[in-house]
């Protein structure tokens, strides 16, 4: 329906269900992915929300599922290719995953400030928390919080954990260097980055 000023009336679950001929509670199902639909529902479902271009309230689905479906990735305030090429590739996947990203820079790469950090994600009520680090201390600090939710370390140390997802870095120099002496080189320099990163 339109209103006197000619702006059009968002559409809404009832208006979904209406055109599909089919419940409310059908369509929130259908919304969220839960089981016991029929196919042929389920599609009649999605026609009508495509028809209509239903878009579901965030946060309605999270009052229904108790999820938010956002998580929230602590990148260093530091421009650094690596951690910004994780935290790039990280947020595809998870978009691609139908999942909403609310990325933060903790700026100060201190295991306390860090911890703050966290801790307003989880005051936003994120689903999971991911940690690009690189400084070795905030994995002392990762070790050390015991949450309701899933978080997890992406790092390039060598240690490994249940929190921990490493990448390795002395397997990849290897291979470059193996790769660089097999062409004929012989002196091969090696440039070190920061003392405090993970893989130093």
């Amino acid at each position: 329906s339109s209103a006197d000023d000619g702006s059009t009336r968002a559409a809404n679950i009832f208006d979904v269900a209406r055109l599909a001929g089919v419940s409310h509670q059908t369509v929130s199902r259908v919304i969220n992915d839960l089981p016991n639909v029929r196919p042929a529902t389920r599609a009649r479902v999605e026609q009508a929300i495509a028809q209509l271009r239903y878009s579901p309230s965030p946060a309605a689905r999270a009052l229904v599922t108790r999820r938010t479906r956002t998580i929230g990735p602590v990148t260093p305030g530091v421009p650094d290719y690596a951690p910004t090429s994780i935290a790039t590739h990280f947020n595809i996947a998870a978009r691609a995953a139908r999942y909403s990203v609310d990325t933060v820079s903790a700026v100060d790469p201190d295991p306390a400030a860090i911890k703050g950090v966290v801790e307003g994600l989880l005051r936003q009520r994120v689903d999971a928390v991911v940690l690009i680090v690189v400084d070795i201390g905030v994995l002392e600090v990762v070790r050390g919080l015991d949450l309701s939710i899933p978080l997890v370390a992406a790092t390039a140390a060598a240690r490994r954990g249940p929190h921990i997802v490493s990448i390795d870095q002395y397997r990849g120099a290897r291979s470059a260097v193996r790769h660089l002496a097999e062409l004929g080189h012989t002196r091969i320099l090696h440039l070190a980055g920061p003392t405090r990163a993970p893989d130093a």
